[in-house]
């Protein structure tokens, strides 16, 4: 019983490390999609980008990470507890989200432009990837 105690610990743990984790590579990619747009159209305020990642069709695919986060957000706030089957899945998103195995061609092709335009980007994604393995 200890064990299993200690295992869902140790997945609590990895959880919540990993959410930090894309948390940090979210706002990453959130600055260079900013940068890029306001190059192209002029600077805007902080609630005039958070209505255009709501809105924006070409910035959609980052609502992938948004919704995830959010969502493991939601798991840990839960009063009566999560199970380790929540953990799992939730666990099992984040790999398929940074291992495009989510048969989403738009997120998959700004992604990995992503990974490939920016070191820092790459760094943080292969991080996540290492520590979810």
């Amino acid at each position: 019983m200890k064990n299993d105690k200690q295992d869902l610990n140790a997945k609590i743990l990895l959880l919540k490390e990993a959410r930090l984790q894309t948390l940090k590579l979210h706002k990453l990619l959130l600055d260079i999609e900013r940068n890029k747009y306001e190059r192209q159209n002029g600077q805007v305020t902080s609630g005039q980008f958070l209505n255009l990642l709501l809105n924006e069709p070409d910035l959609q695919w980052l609502r992938k990470f948004s919704s995830l986060i959010v969502q493991i957000d939601e798991m840990l706030d839960l009063d009566d507890g999560y199970t380790e089957d929540m953990i799992d899945k939730y666990l099992g998103q984040m790999r398929s989200l940074i291992d495009f195995n989510l048969a989403d061609e738009e997120f998959e092709r700004k992604y990995q432009n992503s990974i490939q335009n920016d070191a820092t980007i790459a760094v943080k994604h292969a991080e996540l990837k290492k520590l979810i393995a």
